[in-house]
């Protein structure tokens, strides 16, 4: 915009004084994700194309009997199932670059492109991923009487949300182990915990305060881990499912083990291509992808609200 000047006067602005374009770009801040820090990927180079289906070998139950001496020993046959990982799902991206544009412009936008391109795939995946695996843990890790052995935590429920303030944050971290352990689930650092932005900062305000929190800065930016608490390693995400309960907004927050979940995805197609309808060329990417809670008890759903 040119200066002002007196009723009259001269501009010069558009003709000798040129409006300047800066040659570097703003920086665009995307959501953090973790997806591949909590899903197993074990099954991820099987699949090739969009439909593809992997069977997943389960381990069968295995029945312990009381013995007595001399009794006849009743032999059982163990009965393996599987479980079907479909690629169901794909997200693809599309985009022109005229050659006029790419030779006459004073930046290298291409890789910037690239970038938004690939943040924007991760988030998209991660967001789809999120909303649907939640209602898939298992009823006793979930509500208001979580708990396998005990049914004594309080994890929240549709109507009455858990409210989360900087008095009882740590606790809920604590009973989702509990209720994890309870489901003999393995208690090394493969659990985890999902959290909202202003859980991260009730946390940083709680008892424990952030002397207790371990962690780096690199791995916070690439992943939003903010540290562990209770061999728990805390998520900061943007991307969980909410939903509105009454007046509130509600988070289902994502909890669990590793194991949980597995996740597949490929990058099936990526090409530059000739525009036929102009000069320049077309870029276009699909990846496909599909994901399975196959360890319900090693999934826990936390239903809450921000009580602060």
């Amino acid at each position: 915009m040119p200066i002002s000047h007196a009723q009259g006067e001269q501009s010069y602005s558009g003709t000798y004084i040129p409006e300047i374009w800066s040659t570097n770009m703003l920086v665009k801040f995307y959501a953090g994700t973790c997806l591949a820090e909590i899903a197993n990927t074990e099954w991820e180079g099987e699949i090739k194309k969009h439909g593809d289906k992997v069977h997943i070998r389960t381990t069968p139950d295995i029945t312990i009997r009381d013995y007595v001496k001399g009794q006849k020993l009743l032999n059982e046959q163990p009965a393996p199932s599987t479980v079907e990982l479909l690629i169901d799902k794909g997200k693809y991206y599309a985009w022109a670059l005229n050659t006029v544009d790419k030779h006459q412009a004073d930046v290298e936008f291409i890789d910037n492109w690239a970038t938004e391109t690939s943040n924007k795939m991760k988030i998209g995946i991660e967001t789809n991923v999120f909303a649907n695996i939640y209602s898939d843990a298992d009823s006793s890790n979930a509500g208001a009487t979580a708990g396998a052995i005990s049914a004594g935590y309080n994890l929240g429920v549709s109507g009455t949300p858990l409210a989360i303030t900087k008095t009882n944050v740590l606790k809920l971290i604590t009973d989702v182990n509990v209720v994890l352990s309870e489901q003999n689930v393995p208690e090394d650092d493969n659990r985890y915990i999902i959290i909202p932005a202003w859980m991260g900062g009730l946390i940083k305000e709680s008892d424990l305060k952030n002397a207790s929190i371990t962690g780096d800065g690199t791995s916070v930016l690439r992943t939003g881990r903010i540290g562990m608490i209770d061999n728990t390693t805390i998520y900061r995400s943007n991307l969980l499912a909410t939903t509105t309960d009454g007046a509130d907004t509600v988070y289902n927050v994502i909890a669990g083990h590793k194991s949980a979940l597995t996740f597949a995805s490929q990058v099936v197609e990526d090409r530059v291509i000739d525009n036929q309808d102009d000069f320049g060329k077309l870029h276009q990417g699909l990846q496909v992808y599909g994901y399975k809670v196959v360890k319900a008890e090693s999934l826990v759903h936390c239903y809450v609200k921000n009580g602060s």
